[in-house]
């Protein structure tokens, strides 16, 4: 399967028979973006999160004492 990254537009084959190109193909919503992307944003975030500005938001469900 042939998919396209989000952010660089560089063209990847991927398998067609991988967990990740079926939720590509079931789920049009879902994106894909390549390795050098992704980890360019992770090492990003992770130097955010070190300057202390960044705030991580958090579901913030209440717990049902009923379910357990």
């Amino acid at each position: 399967m042939r998919v396209k990254c989000v952010l660089c537009d560089t063209i990847e084959n991927i398998n067609d028979h991988s967990p990740l190109a079926k939720k590509l193909r079931n789920r049009p919503i879902h994106t894909y973006m390549c390795d050098t992307c992704s980890a360019r944003i992770e090492k990003r975030t992770h130097e955010r999160k070190d300057t202390g500005n960044f705030r991580e938001h958090s579901s913030q469900e209440k717990q049902d004492e009923y379910i357990v």
